[in-house]
């Protein structure tokens, strides 16, 4: 697992580790089932507070991203299934807040596509 912290980045650094970690699992460059360092360990190498870390595993957890099983440690979820069903409870909210607000189909799709774009960084 390699993580890189930009302290100069806009983000902080717990959402940093959250999003590195999530991207790492949901690519397949950290596999299911994979052990992660402890909050403790994972503070120390990268310079971070012990809080900081637990936060971003807080996060990881509630996304379904990872699982903690007791004292045997955290691991990669197999969490294809939990973050696609968290991504529809999203899309219905949406589509129920945007109904709400009177936008059109395709006003309502080009702004999921123009928030995608950004947060993907295509332009």
């Amino acid at each position: 697992m390699s993580l890189k912290i930009r302290i100069d980045d806009s983000a902080p650094p717990y959402e940093q580790v959250r999003a590195q970690i999530s991207e790492q699992a949901r690519s397949g460059a950290l596999p299911v089932g994979y052990r992660l360092p402890t909050v403790r360990g994972l503070a120390e190498s990268l310079g971070l507070a012990v809080n900081t870390v637990a936060k971003a595993y807080r996060a990881l957890e509630g996304d379904g991203v990872i699982e903690t099983r007791g004292r045997n440690g955290t691991f990669v979820a197999a969490a294809g299934s939990a973050a696609v069903r968290e991504a529809a409870l999203a899309a219905q909210a949406y589509v129920e807040r945007v109904r709400r607000l009177g936008l059109a189909e395709d006003e309502a799709l080009g702004a999921v596509r123009d928030a995608l774009r950004a947060a993907y960084g295509q332009g």
